[in-house]
């Protein structure tokens, strides 16, 4: 598989394109004004202790208070705790555990999204090329991308050995990139870890919360440790300052890649080649064609994402049921990457078209894991249900691409319909009724779009003149040219 990363860069945004076959995969955009905060390393205050949710909220600094679950607070042995877990294995209410007032260092798990502020744990976890480091862990945990025994045997006693000669404490996780590593590549991982942690800690004991202790690399950087592996046989990157510090930064972490990364100099917008520019703009729309001439139809909502999959023109050549079994197939491979390239997290519902025979949905749910498998964020496939229904969980760490590019309509607040014209001009109607039984007034004012204005004096012209007998008042219509559809007042003379 021919994979290739390009990386745009503007004083305003840094935006990421991973490409698998000549096909965008997925987009990562962090922006100036708004960077994310997965990853960053605060020291907070407890502002409020939430027993019946065994939860706290706690001041990091940002707008809105953080979020942290008693799940996350781990295994305290610090400050006087004796540890989290009880002689029965139950876990301590959260009110034993924190008090209003206290300080913590706690890391950002997801970053604040909609209206909901930032999620937090105080597991700390420090990713390096090969390893991520637990401090507050005892185990070394191997990726399970690393699948013969052998080879996670040989990791987990290499690292062990490394960190017991490092004087290092505390617990790692083996990344599927450390299966081609050498022991001193894995050395440097250690220490570089080690360092980082040291440093965390010196700046966390002076610094009065809530404060930023530590604060993730940006987005150029992260994509060398995380996107670029062994499969990616270019790394494009548009700005010369960029590309020197990504060359720096692998020679110090990844040296084998550092010959893959190349300078963009070119006269056409990096993000023109494969037609990137015109992907994230189909991305942003909720239908999604299928080369069959099937669709789908991607609706997000607060609460979960939901897929339809349609036949739209495809008629297929035999029987029903293969058209059917056809466009589900090519549909699940489109899901899978409609889900990356969206960064679409939670619970996704997709509703597949229903099929007859058993084997067909068999093979559409292989088709659908096995499409699902290249994705490096965990995901969850629950069996087809009998209409068809198929659940997915997608863990979510930052907003989707919709939510970082676009914004609800102020028209219809995101509902994504506006009320009729004649559905306004019987609520105008039902207002002026109202408005005359209360007040003792000379007339009404009626202030409208125009197409609103329009029907009252065409199609309702009979109704408008019914009405103003029966209040037995006058009532003027004006044309407002700056409202929309749905907004109206009625203004009492």
């Amino acid at each position: 598989m021919s994979e290739e990363v390009l990386i745009n860069v503007t004083p305003q945004e840094t935006r990421v394109a991973a490409i698998e076959n000549g096909v965008l995969q997925e987009v990562h955009i962090e922006r100036t004004q708004s960077r994310g905060i997965v990853g960053n390393i605060y020291k907070g205050k407890v502002v409020r202790v939430l027993p019946g949710m065994q939860a706290a909220f706690v001041d990091i600094g940002m707008e809105r208070t953080a979020f942290l679950h008693a799940a996350d607070i781990g295994n305290r042995q610090d400050e006087g705790h004796n540890g989290n877990v009880g002689p029965d294995g139950t876990q301590p209410l959260i009110n034993e555990l924190l008090i209003n007032g206290e300080e913590l260092v706690v890391q950002v798990l997801k970053d604040p999204l909609g209206s909901k502020g930032a999620r937090l744990t105080m597991q700390t976890s420090i990713p390096a090329r090969y390893l991520v480091y637990l401090p507050a862990g005892a185990h070394i945990g191997v990726s399970q991308k690393i699948a013969q025994a052998d080879d996670r045997e040989r990791l987990r006693q290499m690292v062990s050995e490394l960190a017991k000669n490092e004087g290092v404490e505390g617990g790692f996780i083996i990344r599927t990139a450390a299966d081609l590593s050498t022991e001193e590549e894995m050395r440097l991982d250690v220490r570089f870890l080690n360092k980082v942690w040291q440093k965390v800690r010196e700046k966390a004991k002076p610094t009065p919360a809530p404060a930023l202790i530590h604060e993730d690399i940006p987005l150029a950087m992260r994509t060398m440790r995380d996107l670029v592996s062994e499969n990616v046989e270019k790394v494009r990157i548009d700005s010369r300052e960029t590309f020197e510090k990504a060359v720096s930064f692998a020679k110090e972490l990844i040296p084998e890649v550092v010959e893959r990364i190349e300078y963009y100099p070119g006269e056409r917008p990096i993000f023109d080649l494969y037609s990137v520019e015109d992907e994230i703009q189909r991305a942003l729309s909720n239908k999604v064609p299928l080369k069959s001439g099937g669709y789908l139809v991607i609706e997000q909502t607060e609460a979960m994402t939901t897929v339809d999959v349609n036949t739209g023109g495809f008629i297929g050549r035999k029987t029903l049921e293969e058209t059917l079994f056809k466009t589900n197939l090519e549909a699940a491979q489109a899901i899978a990457r409609q889900l990356r390239l969206r960064n679409i997290g939670g619970i996704i519902i997709v509703d597949f078209i229903d099929m007859l025979d058993p084997e067909h949905r068999r093979q559409v749910m292989r088709a659908l894991d096995k499409a699902l498998a290249r994705d490096r964020i965990k995901t969850f496939v629950t069996e087809m249900s009998t209409l068809g229904l198929v659940e997915i969980t997608r863990k979510r760490t930052r907003e989707s691409l919709e939510r970082v590019l676009c914004e609800p309509c102020p028209v219809c607040n995101g509902r994504g319909v506006q009320k009729t014209p004649l559905t306004v001009c019987y609520e105008i109607f039902r207002e002026i009724l109202r408005e005359a039984r209360q007040f003792d007034t000379d007339g009404f004012l009626v202030l409208a779009s125009q197409v609103v204005i329009d029907i009252l004096l065409d199609e309702e012209a009979t109704g408008l003149a019914d009405l103003q007998e029966f209040v037995d008042r006058p009532i003027r219509l004006q044309v407002e040219v700056m409202y929309h559809q749905e907004e109206h007042d009625v203004v009492l003379l």
